[in-house]
Protein backbone atom coordinates (compact mmCIF):
# COMPACT_ATOMS: atom_id res chain seq x y z
CA UNK A 1 0.00 0.00 0.00
CA UNK A 2 0.83 3.66 -1.05
CA UNK A 3 1.96 6.15 1.90
CA UNK A 4 0.79 8.97 2.18
CA UNK A 5 1.74 12.57 1.81
CA UNK A 6 -0.04 15.52 2.98
CA UNK A 7 0.23 18.60 1.30
CA UNK A 8 -0.23 21.46 3.38
CA UNK A 9 -1.05 24.95 1.29
CA UNK A 10 -2.56 28.30 2.03
CA UNK A 11 -2.27 29.35 5.29
CA UNK A 12 -4.29 32.33 5.39
CA UNK A 13 -1.81 34.65 4.85
CA UNK A 14 -0.58 38.05 2.63
CA UNK A 15 0.69 34.83 0.41
CA UNK A 16 -1.73 32.75 0.44
CA UNK A 17 -2.53 32.46 -3.02
CA UNK A 18 0.66 32.01 -4.38
CA UNK A 19 1.33 29.07 -2.02
CA UNK A 20 -2.13 27.52 -3.74
CA UNK A 21 -0.13 27.85 -7.33
CA UNK A 22 3.25 26.87 -6.17
CA UNK A 23 0.85 24.07 -4.73
CA UNK A 24 0.73 22.66 -8.04
CA UNK A 25 3.90 22.24 -9.14
CA UNK A 26 5.06 20.13 -6.20
CA UNK A 27 1.60 18.17 -6.49
CA UNK A 28 3.11 17.60 -10.05
CA UNK A 29 6.45 16.69 -8.80
CA UNK A 30 4.85 13.97 -6.21
CA UNK A 31 2.57 12.42 -8.44
CA UNK A 32 5.10 11.75 -11.24
CA UNK A 33 7.35 10.36 -9.13
CA UNK A 34 4.57 7.51 -8.59
CA UNK A 35 5.19 6.05 -4.99
CA UNK A 36 2.73 7.68 -2.80
CA UNK A 37 -0.56 8.43 -2.32
CA UNK A 38 -1.04 12.75 -2.60
CA UNK A 39 -3.38 14.45 -0.14
CA UNK A 40 -3.62 18.04 -0.62
CA UNK A 41 -5.09 20.30 2.18
CA UNK A 42 -5.63 23.85 1.92
CA UNK A 43 -5.47 25.66 5.15
CA UNK A 44 -8.10 28.45 4.49
CA UNK A 45 -8.46 31.87 5.67
CA UNK A 46 -11.11 31.16 7.71
CA UNK A 47 -8.28 28.56 9.66
CA UNK A 48 -10.70 25.51 8.56
CA UNK A 49 -8.85 22.73 6.68
CA UNK A 50 -9.84 21.30 3.06
CA UNK A 51 -9.15 18.70 1.11
CA UNK A 52 -8.37 20.49 -2.43
CA UNK A 53 -8.35 18.45 -5.80
CA UNK A 54 -5.70 19.12 -8.16
CA UNK A 55 -7.52 22.18 -10.00
CA UNK A 56 -7.43 23.35 -6.09
CA UNK A 57 -11.62 23.13 -5.36
CA UNK A 58 -12.11 22.70 -2.39
CA UNK A 59 -13.52 19.45 -0.84
CA UNK A 60 -14.42 17.90 2.44
CA UNK A 61 -13.35 19.49 5.38
CA UNK A 62 -10.97 17.31 7.42
CA UNK A 63 -8.54 17.82 10.79
CA UNK A 64 -5.28 16.70 12.12
CA UNK A 65 -5.09 15.22 15.07
CA UNK A 66 -2.38 13.67 17.32
CA UNK A 67 -1.67 10.36 16.57
CA UNK A 68 -0.65 11.42 12.49
CA UNK A 69 -3.81 10.86 10.91
CA UNK A 70 -6.36 13.28 8.73
CA UNK A 71 -9.76 13.17 10.07
CA UNK A 72 -12.66 13.65 7.79
CA UNK A 73 -15.16 11.70 6.65
CA UNK A 74 -12.50 8.80 6.47
CA UNK A 75 -9.57 8.31 8.68
CA UNK A 76 -6.09 8.32 6.75
CA UNK A 77 -2.63 7.84 8.15
CA UNK A 78 0.02 10.50 7.32
CA UNK A 79 3.24 9.62 6.54
CA UNK A 80 5.23 12.88 5.35
CA UNK A 81 4.30 15.92 4.79
CA UNK A 82 4.89 19.24 2.84
CA UNK A 83 4.29 22.59 4.09
CA UNK A 84 4.34 24.42 0.55
CA UNK A 85 2.81 27.61 2.72
CA UNK A 86 4.86 30.89 1.87
CA UNK A 87 4.88 33.33 5.23
CA UNK A 88 2.82 32.53 8.27
CA UNK A 89 2.58 29.75 9.45
CA UNK A 90 4.90 28.11 6.82
CA UNK A 91 7.53 29.85 7.50
CA UNK A 92 7.50 30.97 10.65
CA UNK A 93 8.13 27.96 12.40
CA UNK A 94 4.11 27.13 14.09
CA UNK A 95 3.16 24.37 11.64
CA UNK A 96 6.54 22.92 12.14
CA UNK A 97 6.59 23.55 16.03
CA UNK A 98 3.25 20.78 15.59
CA UNK A 99 4.66 18.39 13.46
CA UNK A 100 7.55 18.00 16.07
CA UNK A 101 5.00 18.00 19.05
CA UNK A 102 3.56 14.68 17.06
CA UNK A 103 6.73 12.99 15.78
CA UNK A 104 5.59 13.47 12.19
CA UNK A 105 8.51 13.94 9.57
CA UNK A 106 8.48 17.33 7.58
CA UNK A 107 10.30 18.99 4.21
CA UNK A 108 11.57 21.74 4.80
CA UNK A 109 13.72 23.90 7.46
CA UNK A 110 12.72 23.32 11.53
CA UNK A 111 10.85 25.79 14.18
CA UNK A 112 13.70 27.95 14.74
CA UNK A 113 15.33 28.13 11.64
CA UNK A 114 12.07 29.32 10.12
CA UNK A 115 11.60 32.18 12.64
CA UNK A 116 14.82 33.41 12.61
CA UNK A 117 14.99 33.56 8.93
CA UNK A 118 11.08 35.10 8.45
CA UNK A 119 11.83 37.99 10.96
CA UNK A 120 13.85 40.39 9.22
CA UNK A 121 15.51 41.55 12.33
CA UNK A 122 16.13 39.01 14.15
CA UNK A 123 18.27 37.36 10.82
CA UNK A 124 20.06 40.54 10.42
CA UNK A 125 21.30 40.16 13.71
CA UNK A 126 22.55 36.43 12.88
CA UNK A 127 24.33 37.77 9.91
CA UNK A 128 26.05 40.28 11.85
CA UNK A 129 27.25 37.70 14.21
CA UNK A 130 28.33 35.56 11.46
CA UNK A 131 30.14 38.72 9.34
CA UNK A 132 28.28 37.96 6.59
CA UNK A 133 28.26 41.82 4.83
CA UNK A 134 24.22 43.02 4.83
CA UNK A 135 22.60 46.63 4.79
CA UNK A 136 22.83 49.11 7.60
CA UNK A 137 19.62 48.45 9.48
CA UNK A 138 17.86 49.75 12.92
CA UNK A 139 14.92 48.70 13.81
CA UNK A 140 11.31 49.67 16.31
CA UNK A 141 9.75 47.73 18.61
CA UNK A 142 6.70 50.53 18.72
CA UNK A 143 6.63 54.74 17.39
CA UNK A 144 7.87 55.45 20.82
CA UNK A 145 11.41 54.42 19.07
CA UNK A 146 10.68 56.62 16.09
CA UNK A 147 13.58 59.36 16.90
CA UNK A 148 15.92 56.22 16.21
CA UNK A 149 14.50 56.09 12.28
CA UNK A 150 14.47 59.51 11.89
CA UNK A 151 17.75 59.70 12.93
CA UNK A 152 18.84 56.71 10.55
CA UNK A 153 17.09 58.65 8.01
CA UNK A 154 19.37 61.97 8.60
CA UNK A 155 22.29 59.76 8.05
CA UNK A 156 21.43 57.84 4.90
CA UNK A 157 18.53 60.01 2.76
CA UNK A 158 16.48 57.53 1.73
CA UNK A 159 15.27 54.38 3.59
CA UNK A 160 13.46 51.17 2.77
CA UNK A 161 10.84 50.52 5.82
CA UNK A 162 9.77 47.14 6.15
CA UNK A 163 6.80 45.12 8.29
CA UNK A 164 9.56 42.01 9.88
CA UNK A 165 7.61 39.24 9.82
CA UNK A 166 6.32 39.39 6.32
CA UNK A 167 7.52 38.06 3.10
CA UNK A 168 6.89 38.84 -0.61
CA UNK A 169 7.58 42.87 -0.41
CA UNK A 170 4.57 42.98 1.73
CA UNK A 171 4.35 45.58 4.57
CA UNK A 172 7.59 46.93 2.61
CA UNK A 173 7.91 50.83 1.31
CA UNK A 174 10.25 52.99 0.28
CA UNK A 175 10.93 56.07 1.98
CA UNK A 176 12.69 59.45 0.19
CA UNK A 177 11.04 62.20 2.57
CA UNK A 178 11.66 62.61 5.59
CA UNK A 179 7.90 63.98 6.15
CA UNK A 180 6.42 60.53 4.84
CA UNK A 181 8.42 58.62 7.39
CA UNK A 182 5.76 58.53 10.81
CA UNK A 183 2.98 57.57 8.55
CA UNK A 184 4.82 54.54 6.65
CA UNK A 185 6.19 53.64 9.93
CA UNK A 186 2.21 53.63 11.04
CA UNK A 187 1.59 51.63 8.25
CA UNK A 188 4.23 49.17 8.53
CA UNK A 189 3.29 48.34 11.82
CA UNK A 190 -0.11 47.37 10.67
CA UNK A 191 1.59 44.27 9.70
CA UNK A 192 4.02 42.96 12.38
CA UNK A 193 4.97 44.09 15.94
CA UNK A 194 8.81 45.16 15.05
CA UNK A 195 9.40 47.41 11.91
CA UNK A 196 12.79 47.41 10.26
CA UNK A 197 14.51 50.35 8.79
CA UNK A 198 16.96 49.79 6.24
CA UNK A 199 19.63 51.84 4.23
CA UNK A 200 18.33 51.74 0.53
CA UNK A 201 21.07 50.65 -2.08
CA UNK A 202 20.77 51.01 -5.90
CA UNK A 203 21.98 47.02 -6.51
CA UNK A 204 21.64 44.31 -8.84
CA UNK A 205 18.57 41.90 -7.01
CA UNK A 206 20.37 37.92 -7.45
CA UNK A 207 18.96 34.90 -5.95
CA UNK A 208 20.39 31.83 -4.86
CA UNK A 209 19.51 27.98 -5.01
CA UNK A 210 21.07 26.31 -1.61
CA UNK A 211 19.70 22.75 -0.88
CA UNK A 212 20.90 19.48 0.41
CA UNK A 213 21.74 17.00 -2.51
CA UNK A 214 23.45 14.11 -1.97
CA UNK A 215 24.92 14.60 1.19
CA UNK A 216 26.23 18.03 0.44
CA UNK A 217 25.03 21.77 0.75
CA UNK A 218 24.91 23.36 -2.74
CA UNK A 219 24.83 26.74 -3.52
CA UNK A 220 23.80 27.59 -7.59
CA UNK A 221 25.36 30.37 -9.68
CA UNK A 222 23.55 33.74 -9.19
CA UNK A 223 19.75 34.09 -11.24
CA UNK A 224 18.59 37.60 -11.61
CA UNK A 225 15.60 39.59 -11.27
CA UNK A 226 15.21 42.28 -13.47
CA UNK A 227 12.79 44.78 -12.15
CA UNK A 228 12.10 48.14 -14.41
CA UNK A 229 10.38 50.16 -11.36
CA UNK A 230 13.68 49.13 -9.01
CA UNK A 231 11.36 47.99 -6.61
CA UNK A 232 10.50 44.27 -6.43
CA UNK A 233 6.80 44.30 -4.96
CA UNK A 234 4.37 41.50 -4.30
CA UNK A 235 2.60 43.28 -7.34
CA UNK A 236 6.05 43.18 -9.61
CA UNK A 237 6.26 39.78 -8.31
CA UNK A 238 2.96 38.12 -9.25
CA UNK A 239 0.44 40.12 -11.47
CA UNK A 240 0.73 39.04 -14.54
CA UNK A 241 1.38 42.79 -16.18
CA UNK A 242 4.03 43.02 -14.11
CA UNK A 243 7.34 43.76 -16.52
CA UNK A 244 10.05 42.38 -14.36
CA UNK A 245 12.06 39.26 -16.09
CA UNK A 246 14.17 36.85 -14.70
CA UNK A 247 17.61 35.34 -15.53
CA UNK A 248 18.37 31.71 -14.61
CA UNK A 249 22.11 32.90 -14.46
CA UNK A 250 22.83 36.35 -13.87
CA UNK A 251 25.07 37.99 -16.81
CA UNK A 252 28.30 39.91 -16.27
CA UNK A 253 29.42 39.08 -12.44
CA UNK A 254 32.85 38.89 -11.71
CA UNK A 255 33.95 35.31 -10.81
CA UNK A 256 35.31 36.37 -7.73
CA UNK A 257 31.37 38.31 -6.52
CA UNK A 258 29.97 34.80 -7.15
CA UNK A 259 32.13 33.20 -5.32
CA UNK A 260 31.83 35.10 -2.36
CA UNK A 261 28.11 34.95 -3.12
CA UNK A 262 28.30 31.20 -2.86
CA UNK A 263 30.11 30.91 0.50
CA UNK A 264 28.08 33.41 1.73
CA UNK A 265 24.78 31.51 1.35
CA UNK A 266 26.16 27.59 2.47
CA UNK A 267 27.59 29.73 5.78
CA UNK A 268 23.98 31.00 6.06
CA UNK A 269 22.78 27.66 5.72
CA UNK A 270 25.23 25.85 7.94
CA UNK A 271 24.88 28.20 10.95
CA UNK A 272 21.32 29.05 10.50
CA UNK A 273 20.38 25.59 10.49
CA UNK A 274 18.52 25.21 7.33
CA UNK A 275 17.48 21.58 6.19
CA UNK A 276 16.53 20.60 2.43
CA UNK A 277 16.22 23.84 0.18
CA UNK A 278 16.10 27.59 0.24
CA UNK A 279 16.54 30.59 -1.62
CA UNK A 280 19.00 32.94 -0.16
CA UNK A 281 18.92 36.34 -2.34
CA UNK A 282 21.49 39.48 -2.75
CA UNK A 283 22.01 42.70 -3.52
CA UNK A 284 25.11 43.68 -5.86
CA UNK A 285 26.12 47.17 -5.97
CA UNK A 286 28.05 49.15 -8.92
CA UNK A 287 30.48 49.60 -6.22
CA UNK A 288 30.92 45.83 -6.22
CA UNK A 289 29.80 45.66 -2.71
CA UNK A 290 27.70 42.30 -1.62
CA UNK A 291 24.84 42.23 0.73
CA UNK A 292 22.51 39.11 1.72
CA UNK A 293 19.05 40.28 1.62
CA UNK A 294 16.94 37.81 2.98
CA UNK A 295 16.55 33.92 3.07
CA UNK A 296 13.22 32.22 1.92
CA UNK A 297 12.96 28.58 4.12
CA UNK A 298 10.36 27.46 1.87
CA UNK A 299 11.03 29.30 -1.76
CA UNK A 300 8.02 29.75 -4.65
CA UNK A 301 6.96 27.02 -6.98
CA UNK A 302 5.36 28.62 -9.09
CA UNK A 303 5.76 28.98 -13.06
CA UNK A 304 8.06 32.16 -12.81
CA UNK A 305 9.42 30.69 -9.63
CA UNK A 306 13.84 30.69 -9.56
CA UNK A 307 14.22 28.29 -6.87
CA UNK A 308 13.69 24.81 -9.33
CA UNK A 309 14.84 26.64 -12.54
CA UNK A 310 18.52 27.44 -10.78
CA UNK A 311 18.59 23.71 -9.41
CA UNK A 312 18.27 22.96 -13.17
CA UNK A 313 20.91 25.13 -14.57
CA UNK A 314 23.35 23.72 -11.82
CA UNK A 315 22.70 20.03 -13.15
CA UNK A 316 20.58 18.51 -10.16
CA UNK A 317 17.15 17.19 -11.17
CA UNK A 318 14.11 18.76 -9.12
CA UNK A 319 12.00 15.69 -9.22
CA UNK A 320 15.06 13.63 -8.68
CA UNK A 321 16.00 16.16 -5.58
CA UNK A 322 12.14 15.62 -4.26
CA UNK A 323 12.18 12.32 -4.07
CA UNK A 324 15.61 11.70 -2.35
CA UNK A 325 14.43 13.96 0.68
CA UNK A 326 11.00 12.54 1.10
CA UNK A 327 12.51 8.87 0.55
CA UNK A 328 15.18 9.96 3.57
CA UNK A 329 12.52 11.41 5.63
CA UNK A 330 9.51 9.65 5.60
CA UNK A 331 8.00 7.27 7.78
Amino acid sequence: MKKNILLLCGGGGTEHEISLVSSKYIEKTLNDIGLYNVIKVEIGKDKIFRKLSFDNIQGEVVEMNFKRQLIGPKTEDIHLVVPCIHGPPGETGEIQTFFELIGLPYIGCGPEASINCFNKVTSKLWFNALEIPNTPFEFLASMEDKIRAHNFFDRYGKVFVKAASQGSSVGCFQVFSKKDLDNVLLEAFKYSSYVLIEKMVIARELEISTYEYEGKIIATIPGEINCPSKFYSYEEKYDPNSLTTTEIVAPNLPVEAVEKMRNYAIKAFTHLKLRHLSRIDFFYTDEKEIFLNEINTFPGMTPISMFPKMMEKNGHSFPKFFKDIVAKNIL
